[in-house]
């Protein structure tokens, strides 16, 4: 059954996490040159694919004894947190090869292929099984996923310029890893409790 509050705290997670990321300059750069819906369907395909592989791992995670799948989980979600905090905040762009034409397959299939290839084992892949299996709910946890990362390469192909200019990387950044740190301290006290 689908849970509305899994999907919304899933969706905050997953959005402030993958907002300083290089999705959001990625989807920038591929939206200055293309059309921007082309753009966005191949980048939304290619977030489907990663959120179907992450929530399959993670309710994979399910099967083990919840109280060391809450460990597990409680460290992942640490490890996460000190990848944001000592992130280098010069974000490295992501160069596509610009296609030859601009039709509908060549500029989805650019962004699909980016974005398969430069998130795969990303930190919100891996945060997204670390959810199913915290939440064991993979529908609700699919969905915040990717309505999250759809949001973010929205905002990163048609407004990435102007939100940084009024909310600053850093402060991004902190958000996201200060919720990892309260959820590690959760899933840690669950499996300690």
């Amino acid at each position: 059954m689908l849970s509305l509050t899994v999907a919304a705290v899933v969706f905050g997670v997953v959005f402030l996490a993958e907002l300083p990321d290089k999705t959001a300059l990625a989807g920038l750069m591929l939206g200055t040159r293309y059309r921007a819906s082309y753009v966005f369907a191949g980048v939304a395909a290619a977030f489907l694919v990663h959120v179907t592989l992450a929530v399959a791992a993670g309710s994979v995670l399910t099967l083990l004894p919840h109280r060391l799948v809450q460990g597990i989980v409680g460290v992942l979600f640490l490890v996460g947190a000190a990848v944001l905090l000592l992130k280098k905040d010069d974000a490295e762009e992501e160069q596509a090869r610009k296609p030859a034409d601009q039709s509908f397959w060549k500029v989805a299939g650019s962004g699909f292929m980016l974005i398969l290839v430069a998130e795969f084992g990303d930190l919100t892949q891996i945060m997204t099984a670390n959810l199913a299996a915290r939440y064991d709910d993979p529908l609700s946890v699919a969905l915040g996923a990717v309505l999250a990362l759809w949001a973010v390469a929205a905002l990163g192909i048609l407004g990435g310029r102007t939100l940084m200019r009024y909310v600053p990387l850093r402060l991004i950044t902190r958000i996201a890893a200060l919720l990892m740190l309260a959820l590690a301290g959760f899933s840690l006290y669950e499996a300690v409790a």
